[in-house]
């Protein structure tokens, strides 16, 4: 059996080297009609039988080196699918190839595919396709070796309806409708990724453009202007930047997730634009990607935080060098915050908060969170801290990177390279606590000491609002938040989010001063509706309603319901408010739905 516990695929015995894909997109079925041809390298002597994965796929036919082969589905998995068993019509030895061609079609329901219908875009006239295979879901969208210790390159050809474009995770190979697309990268199976819609793109770089609907092209292809930048910044810090492309789509509304890293085409959520560039740290993360996730990857989802708390760590560096070291300071503290959030939520004795977790029956997404990611970073920021500094410990993950490029790591081989290259550091590696930082749940064993800089204004001004008293607002001007950041304006309302409920004569002061309702920014909105919703002001009620209702991000969506449903069932006053809303029918039943799976996001 193969040693992924998220995977039925075989391949200790046997591993896909190349997927040659041909997609007919139907919109009327929501399905995709399709047939995929794997290249196959045998691991094994007398090698007659290969296990792929495969989820709610209807598979028509399967040949081997072009002679039918006899296949089987075996039981159905709560979340790792059915496996696809196939019998080859000969055998095989060690080093031999052979080619396994699948005839089938995907599900209406695949959960890797999100059929949009026109009104759930934004140009509201045709309809609309995305993929989303991370972490296990590409094998619904092809029967596959579903696991990421697996890197295979993939040619596709894609037909589609003659208004709509298609896009992949991939360089295009030309211009027809017919699509033809390849990537000469080796990567994991999560990372395909297809798109279909009315789309357009802008250049804005060398090698990158903007991709989405009309609506929004324009807005991104302004916010994104520094993606070169980034990309140029992260090469001076991690190497060459292999993937050829760099292009950004930005999804509809509906998008659930900030970014995903799919090679070629990081796919971004509208909410990014704020029209200041100030959420552009998300294509930072998603830049970093190109090195640590899609270029070195994690074995098996239970090493997770290779992929991303390197990609943090790395994010952050790039932070530092176009912003400042204290930016880079005060985004570490705000990710230790969001760690502790995430350890309440789980609970501190979940096995689900170690930063390495054993998934064995596990769904990897019930165990999505931000502990891979800050309990991650926090371990590289404590090492770097040991070892010498930044530029010291950037020199380990550099040469990590480029050792481990093209394939799949565990954290035993990240520990063994990390003794070697601080070979005459060792004492001070053995003196970590391993066990408490990997296998152990809850806060990591240490806490970082971070420049509060940044973060001190912050403070000041949300301790100035909590002791205010009624005779004092007349002391707080619009120029208090001229000297913030953006980011520190999300930190200051996250501050007053984190104290009591602030008297409802503040909250209205502060929009008279400060004019939060009419900021663009999403991460900003998301605080401030929830601090005057809290504060009960009825205004805010219906526009956090609009939030919640007009884009699909679960980092906004999930806590706006849940916070309206707290807030409107301890008031009769908002309750009448709720039941006079169009929506109030949907979001009763949605609040009551989310209330029984309160999966973090």
């Amino acid at each position: 059996m193969s040693s992924d516990p998220c995977s039925f695929s075989s391949f200790t015995r046997c591993v896909t080297k190349h997927l040659n894909l041909s997609l007919h997109v139907d919109f009327d079925r929501h399905v995709i009609r399709a047939k995929v041809a794997l290249t196959v390298e045998v691991l094994e002597d007398r090698f007659s039988a290969l296990t792929l994965d495969s989820r709610d796929l209807k598979i028509l036919s399967v040949s081997a080196n072009g002679q039918a082969a006899q296949f089987t589905m075996g039981p159905k998995h709560s979340f790792k699918g059915t496996p696809l068993e196939i019998t080859l019509p000969f055998d095989l030895s060690r080093g031999q190839h052979v080619i396994v061609e699948v005839t089938y079609e995907t599900s209406p329901s695949a959960s890797a595919l999100q059929w949009l219908t026109p009104e759930q875009t934004a140009g509201k006239k045709h309809p609309y396709l995305f993929s989303q295979c991370q972490a296990h879901h590409c094998r619904s969208m092809v029967p596959c070796q579903d696991s990421p210790s697996v890197k295979h390159t993939y040619y596709a050809q894609v037909s589609v309806p003659k208004d709509l474009v298609a896009v992949m995770s991939a360089v295009r190979d030309g211009q027809e409708v017919d699509l033809w697309l390849c990537l000469q990268v080796p990567m994991p199976s999560y990372l395909i990724a297809i798109v279909v819609g009315a789309l357009e793109s802008r250049e804005i770089g060398p090698r990158t453009r903007v991709w989405s609907e009309r609506e929004f092209v324009d807005k991104a292809a302004f916010e994104f202007s520094e993606t070169e930048t980034m990309l140029k910044t992260a090469e001076d810090l991690a190497g060459p930047y292999v993937w050829g492309q760099y292009d950004i789509l930005v999804l509809p509304p509906s998008f659930p997730y900030g970014g995903m890293e799919n090679p070629c085409l990081t796919f971004a959520t509208p909410t990014l634009l704020a029209g200041d560039k100030s959420l552009s740290n998300v294509i930072a993360h998603e830049i970093s990607h190109s090195w640590t996730g899609n270029l070195v990857t994690n074995k098996t989802w239970e090493h997770f935080w290779l992929n991303e708390g390197h990609t943090v760590y790395l994010e952050r560096m790039i932070g530092r060098c176009m912003e400042s070291e204290q930016f880079r300071q005060f985004k570490a503290m705000g990710g230790w915050k969001d760690l502790q959030d995430s350890v309440n939520t789980f609970g501190a004795n979940n096995p689900l908060t170690n930063l390495v977790p054993s998934l064995q029956e596990v769904d990897p997404d019930d165990a999505f969170s931000s502990v891979p990611y800050e309990k991650g970073f926090a371990l590289l920021y404590h090492l770097e801290e040991l070892m010498g500094g930044p530029e010291v410990f950037m020199g380990f993950v550099k040469s990590y990177i480029q050792l481990f490029a093209y394939s799949s790591v565990t954290t035993d081989e990240w520990k063994n390279y990390l003794f070697t290259y601080f070979k005459d550091k060792v004492d001070v590696l053995n003196k970590v606590d391993w066990n408490a930082w990997m296998f152990t749940p809850g806060m990591p064993p240490v806490k970082p000491q971070y420049d509060t800089t940044m973060a001190d204004a912050c403070i000041a001004l949300s301790q100035r609002w909590i002791k205010a008293k009624d005779q004092d607002l007349s002391s707080f001007k619009e120029s208090d938040l001229k000297t913030l950041s953006s980011h520190q304006v999300i930190e200051f309302l996250s501050l007053l989010l984190h104290e009591a409920a602030l008297p409802l004569t503040h909250v209205k002061k502060m929009q008279e001063v400060y004019d939060l309702n009419t900021c663009m920014n999403a991460e900003i909105r998301f605080r401030w509706l929830r601090l005057c919703v809290r504060s009960k002001w009825e205004e805010a009620v219906p526009m956090a309603l609009k939030m919640a209702t007009e884009q699909g991000r679960m980092k906004f969506t999930r806590p706006l319901f849940r916070f309206l449903y707290r807030t409107l069932h301890s008031s009769p006053l908002h309750l009448t408010l709720l039941h006079s809303s169009p929506l109030h029918h949907f979001i009763t039943s949605l609040i009551t739905r989310l209330s029984l799976h309160s999966h973090h996001s």
